[in-house]
């Protein structure tokens, strides 16, 4: 992370329209969006200066959560590689993988891959998941899933790092002696935890390269970030950790449209006078969203704000 003479230099990144399309956030152009809408939208965050673009993870919604959730979850694996394709430098995030459905070996393969032909960008978010059924019918352990995650973690260290043959011992998985290549671009693949409870919170201080929060309200952040601070200092680990924030939805400008009034709105100063204060609370990347009723508007926005709002981070 660089400086400059306001201070740190908070790094921007943004979770990707259309590729999931929970009753949450989705806005309603993205429904009739395509391949072509979600193409041009990673370009405008490669243009635009974006750390990453973000890509969730679930394999299948149950039909009781299918009205909140939708069904339309893209795999994250795939959509990253194609964008990797579409773009040259922004970085690639899975936000967040549920590695406990798969076999840690199968999950190093994919990543590895996709950083290989990236060129080095993928960045690795982790997290417990959320959904029993998805577990219950890939054969994974729902209860257990923060046990899970953890040894999974370690598994993905090792099958991530600089060895051809990785070596992993542990109660769920243990392989050695089992060749995988391509080896990833990176030296090492950052891996970023998510989740806000405090396993969660333990996990990313002394597991994670950076922590995702749960999209936490500003009040709550100064007190979870010195936790996961002083649980790293406890543990001894020196290495930097990226700590990050999701931000209020935001828009650039005067709207002449209903934008919710949770929604950070107004000049480029304004905006970025109120985003400075994640800055102060030690917050390293800030995940954006924007409002928006087509592409159009959507990259408008983002370009808005990368000439206008960016700057003055």
């Amino acid at each position: 992370m660089g400086s400059s003479e306001r201070g740190p230099i908070v790094l921007y990144g943004m979770q990707l329209p259309i590729q999931s399309q929970s009753a949450v956030y989705t806005e309603s152009w993205e429904t009739g969006a395509g391949v072509d809408d979600l193409v041009e939208v990673a370009r405008a965050a490669d243009r635009g200066g974006f750390a990453y673009v973000a890509c969730c993870d679930h394999v299948a919604i149950p039909r009781r959560l299918a009205a909140a959730m939708s069904t339309v979850w893209y795999d994250p694996v795939a959509t990253l590689a194609f964008l990797a394709g579409a773009t040259t430098r922004v970085r690639l995030l899975s936000h967040v993988a549920v590695v406990g459905l798969r076999h840690p070996l199968v999950t190093a393969k994919q990543y590895a891959t996709l950083d290989h032909l990236s060129g080095g960008r993928v960045i690795l978010g982790v997290g417990a998941g959320h959904v029993r059924e998805e577990f219950d019918a890939l054969g994974a352990d729902f209860e257990g899933r923060g046990a899970l995650l953890d040894e999974s973690v370690d598994a993905l260290r090792a099958a991530l790092g600089a060895e051809e043959f990785p070596v992993h011992v542990g109660e769920r998985y243990a392989f050695e002696g089992l060749g995988q290549r391509p080896r990833p671009a990176q030296d090492r693949v950052p891996v970023w935890v998510g989740g806000s409870s405090p396993a969660a919170l333990r996990r990313a201080a002394l597991r994670g390269d950076g922590w995702l929060p749960q999209g936490d309200p500003r009040e709550r952040l100064p007190g979870l970030i010195a936790h996961l601070r002083s649980l790293r200092e406890a543990a001894g680990i020196a290495a930097p950790l990226v700590v990050g924030a999701i931000a209020e939805p935001l828009h650039v400008g005067t709207p002449s449209w209903e934008v919710g009034r949770r929604t950070l709105r107004g000049g480029p100063e304004e905006i970025a006078e109120s985003l400075r204060a994640y800055r102060a609370m030690g917050v390293g990347q800030l995940q954006v969203r924007f409002r928006s009723r087509s592409r159009t508007e959507l990259i408008d926005q983002m370009a808005a704000f990368a000439t206008g709002v960016a700057p003055l981070l």
